[in-house]
């Protein structure tokens, strides 16, 4: 699985970035994921034509000392379909400044 990995979190930033994301996003049934929407605009023409797979999303993995965000675009109403795919490089882009505006919106030193 292709990751862009933050470590070493020191516990109170795991604590305030875990507040955040409980109130932002929403969290998977497996505690520490929460589901990131892919803004739309960002969309590769396969998952803009599938419709019915929408929203796209990626997850995020919190757990303590280190955020996980898994680089596969996917779908909570498919487990394969040909619209779940790695990020482009601009989707992986954006989920990137996302997490560096969090982090500095919060304080945290990355």
């Amino acid at each position: 699985m292709k990751q862009y990995v933050i470590d070493e979190l020191r516990q109170e930033d795991h604590q305030t970035l875990k507040k955040y994301l409980d109130e932002e996003f929403e969290q998977a049934a497996i505690e520490g994921i929460y589901w990131i929407p892919v803004d739309s605009n960002l969309l590769t023409p396969t998952q803009r034509q599938h419709k019915d797979c929408r929203p796209h999303y990626l997850a995020l993995d919190l757990q303590p000392g280190h955020l996980a965000c898994e680089l596969l675009v996917r779908t909570k109403n498919r487990m394969r379909c040909d619209c779940i795919q790695y990020a482009t490089e601009q989707q992986r882009n954006w989920l990137i400044e996302l997490i560096d505006t969090i982090f500095d919106r919060l304080g945290i030193a990355s």
